[in-house]
């Protein structure tokens, strides 16, 4: 599948700020902070998965 540019760029913004996510719930393992964050990374995942979605169904490039 051929996307465009702001397509690559949506996704890599949300993959890095997952990351982090991640990053600090393995880093914090065992507080409430951890879980939080690994939940947030979760819900983060469902919502790039909604905005690229979107993005293919908008973008005559990409759809």
């Amino acid at each position: 599948m051929k996307t465009c540019q702001q397509f690559a760029s949506l996704r890599h913004e949300y993959e890095r700020e997952i990351g982090f996510m991640r990053a600090h719930s393995e880093l914090h393992a065992g507080t409430p902070a951890a879980k939080s964050s690994a939940t947030q990374a979760k819900s983060t995942k469902a919502r790039m998965a909604r905005a690229l979605s979107g993005h293919v169904g908008r973008c005559p490039e990409c759809g």
